[in-house]
């Protein structure tokens, strides 16, 4: 079983992947992309380039892809192209290049945990470019995992509350999900 865990930055994606692995003992975890190219000393700026979060995208698609047994995911490749179509130089971004690929990875998926920004929002952020650029990710990321223009269909839960809440509806999600 292959599970992401999917959402803009800050709305508690760790926490709840966190929470889901003391649930799903049997669960390996992989960390986000991000964190993994920094382990291996890629250096991103303070705001990443297209080609930044390009590299963020083909390793989730890797991880995906290398991804065996059952493996929860801090991130997907849908959050990676959320990033990539609200940038400041989107038009560096050509989506036909890459959605195949990611059409792949999203189907090799079993769930998409999809963790939205609330009202109110759990996390409290200054207003700032950060703060509506985190608005805009959110609500492309929502147009591509429930609205689904590109036909990856994902098998998507949407997800609200505090972490234990949060972490009660994907358990039963799985509880209901027939073998």
């Amino acid at each position: 079983m292959k599970i992401a865990v999917s959402g803009a930055h800050r709305v508690g994606k760790t926490t709840l992947v966190e929470e889901l692995s003391g649930s799903l003992p049997a669960c390996r975890t992989v960390d986000e992309p991000y964190h993994l190219l920094e382990e291996e000393g890629h250096e991103f700026a303070e705001v990443p380039a297209v080609e930044d979060f390009e590299l963020q995208l083909e390793r989730s698609i890797e991880c995906v892809a290398e991804g065996e047994g059952d493996v929860l995911f801090d991130r997907c490749p849908a959050d990676f192209l959320a990033y990539l179509l609200t940038h400041d130089d989107a038009d560096a971004f050509d989506l036909g290049d890459w959605l195949p690929r990611v059409r792949d990875a999203i189907a090799a998926l079993d769930l998409i945990v999809y963790v939205p920004i609330e009202d109110p929002d759990r996390v409290a952020l200054a207003r700032s470019p950060d703060a509506e650029w985190r608005q805009r990710v959110d609500e492309q990321l929502r147009a591509i995992l429930l609205d689904d223009p590109w036909d990856l269909a994902p098998s998507v839960l949407e997800v609200t509350g505090a972490p234990h809440d949060r972490a009660r509806q994907v358990l039963a999600r799985l509880r209901s999900r027939p073998d």
